[in-house]
Parts: C-alpha cells; sequence; structure tokens
C-alpha cells in the first residue's frame, strides 16, 4: 500500500529515521538495476518526476515534476523521469508500486505547464491545480490554481489596439509549482513580460516568455519558482527585444538556471520545470530515494 503526503513531504535526510520507516540509504538518479539487501521485501521510496521542458516560439514555461512517497514492495529496476526537451512533457519516474508524473503531463502530481494547464493531482487522491485563463482584453494573464501539481499561469490578454502587450499570469504555487504564462505583444508599445513560475515544497515551474508584437519592444521573460520550499532558486529572466528567455525552476537537488538571450533556461535537477524562450529550456531531471 501507499501513501501521498500533502502538503509536508519527507525531509530527505542521510543521517536521521524518518518516523520508523529507515535512513536513506539509496540516491538514484538514472534509470537501471536496482539492489535491496536480502530479506527486505518493502522499503519507503521518495519519488520526483521529471520536470517539463519550456514552450518555443515566446511560450509558457512548464510545470514541475510530480512528487510521490510511501511504501511499496522492492523491485529490482526502476525508472527515474529525465527533464523534458523544449516542448516536451517530462518523464515519470517509477519504482514498484509508485508513480511520480513527469511536469506538464497533468500526471501523478505534476506542475502544469503554462498558458493554462492544469496541475496533476497527487497520487491517492489530492487535487490538482487548474491552470489559470487567458486575460480578457488589455488584461494580465490570470494566476495558475493552487493545487498538489499547480495549474500554469494563463497568457496575457490581446492589446486593445495600439496599446501594450499583457503580462503572463504566474503559475500556481503547490507540492510542485505550475508554468509562468506568456506575456502579449505590444502594437507600438512594450510587449508584456513573461509570468513567473509557481513555487514548489518539491520544484519550482519555469518562467514564462513573450510574444512579439507588430513593433519589437523588449520585455523580460519571467522568473523560475523556487524548489525544495525555497532552498534552490529559480533561474532569473532575461530581456530581449524577441522571445526573451524566462528562468528555469529550482528542483529538489539544484537552482534553475538563468535564461539567456531568447533562450530559456534550464530547471534544476530534483524536476524543475524549463523556461519558456524562443528556444524552450529542458526540464530538470528526477531522482528516487530509497529507505530502510
Amino acid at each position: 500500500m501507499g501513501l501521498s503526503v500533502f502538503p509536508e513531504p519527507v525531509s530527505v535526510s542521510s543521517s536521521n529515521p524518518l518516523n520508523g520507516i529507515g535512513v536513506l540509504q539509496q540516491t538514484i538518479t538514472s534509470t537501471g538495476s536496482v539492489t535491496i539487501p536480502a530479506g527486505i521485501t518493502s522499503v519507503y521510496a521518495v519519488l520526483i518526476g521529471g520536470g517539463g521542458g519550456g514552450s518555443s516560439g515566446g511560450g509558457p514555461g512548464g510545470g514541475a515534476g510530480g512528487y510521490t512517497e510511501g511504501w511499496t514492495k522492492v523491485s529490482s529496476t526502476c525508472i527515474i523521469g529525465a527533464g523534458g526537451s523544449q516542448n516536451s512533457n517530462g518523464g515519470f519516474t517509477n519504482f514498484g508500486m509508485l508513480f511520480a508524473g513527469g511536469g506538464n503531463s497533468v500526471s501523478f502530481g505534476a506542475g502544469g505547464r503554462g498558458n493554462s494547464g492544469n496541475g496533476g493531482g497527487g497520487y491517492f487522491g489530492a487535487p490538482g491545480g487548474i491552470g489559470g485563463t487567458a486575460g480578457a482584453q488589455a488584461q494580465p494573464g490570470n494566476i495558475g490554481g493552487v493545487g498538489y501539481g499547480a495549474g500554469g499561469g494563463g497568457v496575457g490578454g490581446a492589446n486593445a489596439g495600439p496599446g501594450a502587450g499583457q503580462t503572463g499570469g504566474a503559475g500556481g504555487v503547490g507540492i510542485s509549482g505550475g508554468g509562468g504564462g506568456s506575456g502579449s505583444g505590444g502594437n507600438g508599445n512594450p510587449n508584456g513580460n513573461g509570468g513567473v513560475g509557481g513555487a514548489g515544497r518539491i520544484a519550482g515551474g519555469g518562467g514564462g516568455s513573450h510574444s512579439v508584437g507588430g513593433v519589437t519592444n523588449s520585455a523580460s521573460g519571467g522568473a523560475g519558482g523556487t524548489g525544495n520550499a525555497g532552498a534552490n532558486a529559480g533561474g532569473s529572466g532575461v530581456s530581449s527585444l524577441n522571445n526573451a528567455g524566462g528562468g528555469g525552476g529550482g528542483g529538489f537537488i539544484a537552482a534553475g538556471s538563468n535564461g539567456s538571450g531568447t533562450t530559456g533556461g534550464a530547471g534544476g535537477n530534483g524536476g524543475g520545470g524549463g523556461g519558456g524562450g524562443a528556444t524552450g529550456g529542458a526540464g530538470g531531471a528526477g531522482v528516487l530515494y530509497l529507505y530502510y
């Protein structure tokens, strides 16, 4: 049987027993075989899926990888979710009977892609966040909904005639953060900035980029959301005339990378979402922790 915890996931530590479930014995970062000592038939596993890739073409940030923890029968193999490339979902992580979804995938606790992507519910029923809706004309995008896997922020609303572009909505906050929405293009006025990625207790969503209007005007990509309860920062977005790169979301293991020119920053390992840009940033890889 399994257990999916909301809102307080386990604190990964190699030194302290966790409420009778043992100590951290293995940290696994690549798919392959798993060796468990003879006589041990069940272990406590903590799984994080790969972060979703940021979108290209001035698109939104990617959602963070999902999170699951619980007891499971031992297995001789595992799958560790790869970070998604641009426009792609992150890979799922699996060990025994437990799964953690890849970012953008709307499954097993994953954060939603920006521009209204829904977040995934927890493995055993905690709800995911609803994606924020697009902004009305001349209004910013709406914030993604809070949830186990949080919803992505909405795209900024269209400009009203010769008006400024609108900022993309911020990704929702959750166990796994949602991606920031993309800003809309201006018409003879500045383009809207990309929305910031949502913070995650485990991993943050990537920041959004922005569209280009009839006249190119500089705007900024959104910053990535923090991961590991704020311990790992999201990357910064940058300013550019065309499709500015959003920052990658902070993962459970590492901080997100900054956007660079028109390229979104990579998500930090441990499930951070990639930033949007002309070229979307890759999501951070997943991980598996085993206690016994």
